[in-house]
C-alpha cells in the first residue's frame, strides 16, 4: 500500500499545489493518460468544493488530501475543517429548472468522472476511487 498526503490553506490559488500533486503522483503511481485527466478535473473540483464551501475561503482552515494505491485503485480523499453538508439531497444540475445556473454541477461531474465517490463526516470528507488497469494488463 503506498499512501501520500497533503495539506494547504483554503486559498483558491492553492488549487495549483494540488495540480502539481496530481502530477507528481502521475509519475510516480505512473497511471494512465485516459484516467488522469478525470482525475485532474474530479479531484481539483473536490478540492475547490472544500475551500469554497466547506472552509468558506477561511485561510485559517485546511484542506488534507490522501492519495492511496491498493489493488488496481486510486483513492483520493479530500477533507475540509468546515460544518459539512446534506450530499444526500442535492438538486440536480440536469433538471431544466436548473440548467441555467452558473454552480451546482461539481459533485455531478466528481459522479461522472470517478468509478466512485463516496462522503463520510457529514459531508466534509469525499473519497475519490478509480480503477487503474495496470500497464501489463494484469493484476498484482
Amino acid at each position: 500500500m503506498n499512501q501520500v498526503k497533503i495539506q494547504i490553506p483554503s486559498l483558491i490559488e492553492n488549487i495549483r499545489v494540488i495540480e502539481s500533486f496530481i502530477d507528481n503522483s502521475r509519475d510516480e503511481f505512473e497511471f494512465e493518460d485516459d484516467i488522469y485527466g478525470n482525475i485532474m478535473v474530479a479531484v481539483t473540483e473536490s478540492v475547490n468544493n472544500a475551500i469554497r464551501h466547506g472552509n468558506k475561503f477561511d485561510k485559517e482552515k485546511n484542506v488534507y488530501l490522501t492519495l492511496q494505491v491498493e489493488d488496481n485503485k486510486l483513492f483520493f480523499e479530500v477533507e475540509d475543517e468546515g460544518p459539512g453538508f446534506d450530499y444526500e439531497n442535492l438538486p440536480d444540475p440536469t433538471a431544466p429548472e436548473n440548467l441555467e445556473s452558473p454552480g451546482g454541477r461539481g459533485i455531478f461531474l466528481m459522479r461522472n468522472l470517478c468509478d466512485e465517490v463516496n462522503f463520510a463526516d457529514n459531508g466534509k470528507k469525499v473519497q475519490l476511487i478509480f480503477n487503474v488497469i495496470p500497464e501489463n494488463g494484469t493484476s498484482n
